[in-house]
């Protein structure tokens, strides 16, 4: 707690300082209560794990030296036992659904907890491998798929894990990432709750009440590409410790002058604080994809992480899914501390109390610094209007919708002239019955 000097006599009281509610990702010391993404007393984590381990990397002197290696990934698809067709995760069931013929499977094989790990150890981990594989990039190896279907060559670009095939359509899954010796394992996934047809309503109503909207916008269905896709995130678990110096200020109020001159003037005492302050963060997540409209993506949260299931792949047949872009370490520096450093900022200013304060020096340890990587799911539209890409999101789980839109100059420009001929007319109708009284 800070330490402080009483207020001087005849000076007035200081005002209560900012309550103590640190925000929805983390818990002080000093305010105890429910938050959607922190808690007082958490249950216990599972034991942090070290990754698991893939096996030896191929020596890169035996690799043969084309300008591009073609190498055929392991992938996965889901046959339907009645009929042959696929099977795809279907949300409004929550099992696996044939396309064909509407036969449904249970998911299977889902069992234990979200496992987590300790972000430095696995990191340093993932390095020693980074270094080895870094010697494979010259080889330029081009990643080729085989449908298990059809049998028709595909590839996987960028971070894309789950697509469909390009001949038959079929859903098909990359299984190697699961044991790549430089790709972090998914731990979690947060299985589609919206099925298509409850996502495609709130997307009407969203784009129906953007007003300004363009016309041609609102004429998605054949402008657009609208899909599911699970996006990766890692959630990160910390204890932290702050050892701090700062100043509190307190107002008060004073009558100076004297005659006409006399007046009261507002002025604050500044005094030294000092203290310390712990915080909790529970499950706090940060998106590892790049090239989406990062603000957006973030104002779909809450997600309630504690439905999450250890990863299974059934969860994710039929859906598109991305791998990271940034691993934990870097989605940690770039989105997870500044909101863990913005709630101890938080914390601070409240130990030192006033109605004013300063922090002049901080210094956090970590206790506890853990992280899980979970896939989350959001259905995506995408629609390019005059050669501009415009997204908008739904959140998978709950239904919360967050976008970009055009502006229609046009809509706009017939909106002011209508505001203007409004205020022409009321000025009118004052003039010859308002006036006239």
């Amino acid at each position: 707690m800070s330490q402080v000097p009483p207020p001087l006599p005849g000076q007035g009281m200081p005002s209560s300082a900012p309550g103590p509610q640190q925000g929805p990702y983390g818990q002080a010391s000093v305010a105890p209560a429910e938050t959607p993404y922190g808690q007082a007393d958490p249950p216990p984590l599972p034991s942090p794990g070290r990754l698991p381990d893939p096996g030896p990397l191929p020596d890169p002197g035996a690799l043969p030296d084309p300008a591009a290696l073609q190498v055929t990934e392991q992938t996965r698809t889901y046959p339907c036992p009645s009929c042959g067709g696929t099977l795809v995760f279907d949300p409004d069931s929550r099992g696996l659904k044939c396309l064909s013929c509407g036969n449904q499977q249970p998911v299977t094989g889902v069992t234990g907890v979200v496992g987590r790990h300790d972000l430095g150890t696995a990191m340093r981990e993932l390095a020693a491998r980074r270094q080895h594989q870094q010697q494979l990039v010259g080889h330029g190896i081009v990643k080729e798929i085989v449908c298990q279907s059809c049998g028709g060559h595909t590839s996987f670009s960028g971070s894309m894990t789950a697509i469909r095939c390009p001949y038959c359509n079929t859903p098909i899954q990359r299984d190697d990432l699961q044991d790549a010796p430089v790709r972090l394992p998914v731990d979690g996934v947060l299985p589609l709750a919206i099925g298509e047809k409850q996502a495609r309503a709130d997307i009407e109503k969203w784009i129906n009440s953007r007003w300004f909207a363009p016309n041609e916008f609102k004429k998605y269905r054949t402008l657009g590409s609208f899909t599911s896709i699970y996006l990766t995130y890692f959630a990160y678990d910390a204890d932290t410790t702050t050892h701090y110096t700062g100043m509190r200020g307190d107002t008060y109020t004073v009558t100076v002058g004297s005659g006409e001159n006399q007046h009261t003037e507002t002025r604050t005492r500044w005094t030294p604080a000092f203290g310390t302050v712990t915080n909790q963060f529970r499950s706090l997540p940060a998106l590892a994809n790049q090239g989406l409209d990062t603000p957006k993506v973030t104002a779909l949260e809450p997600w309630p992480i504690e439905q999450a299931q250890p990863y299974n792949a059934q969860f994710v047949s039929g859906h598109l899914s991305r791998t990271y872009d940034l691993d934990a370490a870097d989605t940690f520096e770039a989105r997870g501390r500044p909101v863990i450093d913005s709630e101890i900022d938080s914390t601070i200013r409240y130990d030192i109390g006033g109605d004013q304060q300063q922090i002049s020096s901080k210094d956090t340890s970590y206790q506890l610094l853990n992280f899980a990587q979970l896939l989350m799911p959001v259905w995506l539209l995408t629609v390019t209007y005059q050669s501009k890409p415009y997204q908008v999101f739904i959140n998978g789980m709950t239904g919360e919708v967050q976008g970009q839109r055009p502006y229609s100059p046009i809509k706009i420009t017939l909106a002011v002239l209508a505001a203007v001929v409004v205020i022409i007319i009321a000025i009118v109708l004052y003039n010859v019955f308002g006036g006239s009284n």
